[in-house]
């Protein structure tokens, strides 16, 4: 995938309207990114299960779950049969990255891996040519709305570089203050999916506040 794109993050959409949010992205994206929060590894609680399988039923948008969760081996398998497409874990909730990655993959579900801002990005290099999407934190996770962190630029270009060096065609996901401002500079650093919650859904016409992130990014 080498084409920019945004995932929504319904993180920041109205619940109160959850399907009738997600029906008016639909059109501008393939993907929809769903935060899961536990209130241990982050300090705050979204929702779990019986949401994604809800929306589910909704929707033919591939499901980007994005567990921050302490203990994503115990839950991989009932999110794969929830209706992830994709899922991603945090590489510090876990002591065997690969034993979780050849979990998700064993249950035909694309692996994904993220990293907190505060961990060495070093850290996940070895294991970007074995995963199918590797998530940038560029704020610390747990809650909507924060400020982009500039030192992302430089984390997100050595997980491009490892990417490109594998030869695989691995996604390069950024989360966390994508905006207007700064969809092109997270694109200039090597980023092809972007991951947007507040530019897109604080905006009342979705679709073209995604249209606007993505005229950015490819500037």
């Amino acid at each position: 995938m080498s084409d920019v794109v945004v995932a929504p993050s319904i993180l920041s959409a109205d619940f109160g309207h959850l399907a009738d949010e997600i029906k008016q992205v639909e059109g501008d994206t393939t993907f929809l990114h769903i935060d899961v929060m536990d209130g241990h590894y982050v300090p705050n609680i979204t929702f779990g299960i019986p949401v994604i399988q809800s929306i589910r039923k909704q929707t033919n948008l591939i499901f980007d779950v994005h567990l921050m969760i302490t203990n994503p081996l115990d839950f991989i398998e009932v999110f794969a049969k929830s209706g992830a497409d994709m899922i991603t874990f945090h590489i510090e909730t876990v002591d065997d990255p690969d034993e979780a990655i050849d979990k998700i993959h064993a249950l035909g579900k694309r692996a994904g891996m993220s990293i907190h801002p505060d961990t060495p990005i070093e850290k996940i290099l070895p294991y970007v040519a074995k995963c199918d999407l590797i998530l940038i934190m560029s704020v610390r996770p747990g809650f909507g709305g924060q400020s982009f962190m500039e030192e992302s630029l430089d984390r997100i270009a050595a997980v491009r570089k490892a990417a490109d060096e594998s030869g695989k065609d691995i996604i390069i996901s950024v989360d966390g203050g994508i905006c207007t401002k700064t969809a092109a500079r997270v694109a200039k650093a090597g980023a092809n999916y972007l991951v947007a919650g507040s530019a897109v859904f604080s905006n009342d016409d979705h679709a073209a506040a995604i249209k606007e992130l993505l005229k950015c990014a490819m500037s």
